[in-house]
């Protein structure tokens, strides 16, 4: 039964996408384009209806009978504001944090009712799992997170989800299907630790740590573990920017750049892994670091955003240009 009810869910999915086509981020739903059918409670009701109304007319009671029919009304009504709970909200993509080969990808999703009523247990979900449903009041949002595996580097799309409710009674399920082309960069896995990176001697104009100069501010950085108390952001800290590192330019750094040829013998996806290894545990030290890949010559800095670029670099090797 299960496969079967899969393999329906499937391929009225595909006949939405071909009669939807992509939807815009954001997108507005439509009514038409809502789907509603009832629940295994909806079907248990309306089966104890229709055993009510054959026992109040085979005895002729009139009173049962006509509990019956407002019992009905009740199941009818609960239908049109299941539907109209879905109507007209509003769906954005938020930001999706890049995440490493083997984890979970999470994508956030933007729900906005912008209609003078509260909407009631909305929910996004797809084949992996639905996220807790939310009640939205006139005029604010709500942000659901759909959690995805992500088994390889390169761009994970999300390529459809659900937008459903269950509300009133739960007798119905009121749902739309999504294709907004959402997607997360994946990154290569990291390699496990043992392989020395090759150091580089040279001097990265401002890239060097608090401990190894005091000459010049030169910026800020994010707090990592082990980090000397005296060199934090006191002020920034306060005014709510999180834990973050003085930085100061010094002449003689010690850095690394991470060469591709540096890594013979090793298959594709392998270099890349141990890249992405030498690049989370210089950035964890707090160390200047660069990468060199076949056309890419990223050169050597610090801080969260240089972390990201070179990791994002390592996540789209070769894919960019198979791509074009």
């Amino acid at each position: 039964m299960l496969p079967l009810l899969t393999k329906l869910r499937h391929k009225t999915r595909a006949w939405a996408r071909k009669r939807h086509g992509i939807d815009p981020d954001p997108t507005e739903i439509s009514a038409r384009r809502i789907y509603i059918v009832p629940s295994g409670l909806g079907l248990a009701f309306a089966l104890m209806l229709f055993a009510m109304f054959l026992g109040a007319m085979n005895y002729g009671n009139n009173l049962a009978l006509g509990l019956a029919f407002v019992l009905g009304s009740l199941g009818l009504t609960a239908m049109h504001y299941c539907h109209r709970n879905l109507a007209a909200i509003r769906v954005a993509s938020a930001a999706s944090e890049p995440v490493f080969a083997g984890d979970e990808a999470r994508f956030r999703i933007a729900l906005e009712n912008h209609a003078p009523l509260a909407r009631h247990e909305l929910t996004i979900g797809n084949d992996h799992g639905f996220a807790p449903p939310v009640r939205i009041e006139s005029g604010e949002r709500a942000v659901l997170t759909l959690r995805v595996p992500a088994r390889e580097r390169g761009w994970l799309p999300l390529e459809h989800f659900d937008v459903a409710t269950r509300h009133p009674f739960g007798l119905f399920r009121a749902w739309t299907y999504l294709h907004m082309g959402v997607r997360c960069v994946v990154y290569p896995r990291p390699a496990p630790r043992g392989r020395p990176p090759p150091p580089v001697e040279t001097d990265v104009g401002g890239a060097q740590e608090s401990s190894r100069g005091d000459e010049d501010f030169a910026g800020l950085r994010s707090f990592h573990p082990g980090d000397s108390p005296r060199h934090v952001a006191w002020k920034a800290y306060a005014r709510g920017q999180g834990l973050q590192v003085k930085v100061y330019a010094g002449t003689a750094v010690t850095s690394h750049l991470f060469d591709w040829e540096s890594l013979p013998g090793l298959a594709t996806e392998a270099r890349l892994s141990q890249l992405c290894r030498w690049i989370e545990d210089a950035y964890a030290e707090g160390h200047a670091f660069g990468v060199k890949l076949p056309g890419v010559d990223i050169p050597p800095n610090i801080g969260p955003a240089h972390r990201q670029r070179c990791l994002t670099a390592l996540a789209l090797f070769g894919i960019e240009e198979a791509s074009a």
